[in-house]
């Protein structure tokens, strides 16, 4: 069984390492390892956790988004080889925190798609810790605060406790302009913690709550977060298309394919829950700039409603592109 590895990513200040130290603290993460990284010249991060053992592993000094190809691999792998040598538990359970300063897209597709670790281990789910007194303000300035937000899966917020809650609920609004799919959580209820690492696409126990997750976060919002101006960071939003029409299944992966070619770097995130054309059950597809995930099957339509819904979040990459091209595939299809 391939060991689900988790991506903790947030921007800086926004207390990743605090949450990590409340996770490590579950029995539930007793047996995972755990990788940590920070910009600059001396981490220190790892020496604020309370669980240091073996299994906590400092990246050199560096950006992780700039030494992905390197130092995480390895670590990854030397973790791996010392688990297998019985030099450490066997972790069944991988936790990579980034520097604040980190675009998590390459992260996330050297986890995808190297070999070595494709082996042993697979994606699960991203968490993005955004701080309630001043993500907006993050959200607005920096770039890499936004991607950090475009590709999580689970929003982790901070400091609500200290922040009025109109200004939480400004930055809900905002959190769901850029990612329409992500679930939010308040980092204040302790309740939310136990559970927030697990319950992935991947995970044959809970991939129809995680597909119904992606629905209800898309549809519970309206209209108007389809619209999204351009402040605050409006460079980054989401859209969904909806198609009634069974998808020709060569045709859909000849287009996503070129698609991703073409703009991919505009691409932070696609979801989407699939209807093939002679095929009972949906398919699922989901992945991060020029990566994406092997398809993956559902038994039953989660919420009984048949049809392909394809979520987007993008860069400067409009909804009516993205419609028109696929709408061209599909009559091509069509005429077969």
């Amino acid at each position: 069984m391939l060991i689900p590895v988790n991506l903790v990513t947030g921007f800086l200040g926004s207390g990743k390492t605090t949450l990590l130290q409340r996770l490590l603290a579950s029995p539930e993460l007793s047996s995972a390892a755990v990788l940590v990284n920070e910009f600059g010249e001396v981490g220190l991060d790892h020496h604020l956790l309370e669980r240091i053992d073996d299994a906590v592993v400092l990246l050199k000094s560096g950006c992780l988004c700039c030494t992905i190809r390197g130092d995480l691999r390895d670590s990854i792998q030397t973790l791996y080889d010392r688990r297998e040598r019985g030099e450490i538990g066997a972790f069944d359970r991988l936790v990579i925190e980034t520097t604040g300063l980190a675009d998590p897209a390459p992260i996330v597709a050297t986890l995808m798609a190297d070999p070595v670790i494709c082996h042993h281990f697979r994606l699960g789910n991203i968490i993005t810790v955004v701080a309630a007194n001043n993500g907006r303000q993050m959200l607005a300035m920096y770039e890499e605060s936004r991607k950090q937000v475009a590709v999580a899966d689970r929003f982790f917020i901070s400091k609500s406790d200290i922040t009025a809650a109109e200004e939480v609920n400004r930055l809900r609004q905002e959190l769901r302009r850029v990612n329409s799919t992500a679930v939010q959580l308040d980092g204040a209820q302790e309740s939310v913690v136990a559970g927030l690492l697990t319950n992935d696409i991947y995970d044959p126990r809970s991939k129809h709550e995680e597909v119904m997750n992606w629905l209800s976060q898309e549809e519970g919002h309206g209209e108007e977060h389809w619209h999204y101006g351009h402040r605050h960071g409006g460079d980054i939003s989401s859209f969904c298309i909806s198609l009634e029409t069974p998808l020709d299944w060569s045709a859909f992966a000849l287009w996503l394919t070129m698609l991703i070619n073409r703009h991919g770097e505009n691409i932070l995130r696609v979801k989407g829950m699939l209807q093939i054309a002679g095929v009972l059950s949906p398919v699922v597809i989901h992945g991060v700039q020029h990566t994406i995930h092997p398809p993956t099957h559902l038994d039953r339509w989660p919420d009984g409603n048949v049809g392909t819904r394809l979520v987007f979040i993008v860069k400067g990459l409009s909804r009516r592109r993205v419609e028109e091209s696929l709408a061209a595939f599909n009559r091509l299809a069509a005429k077969g």
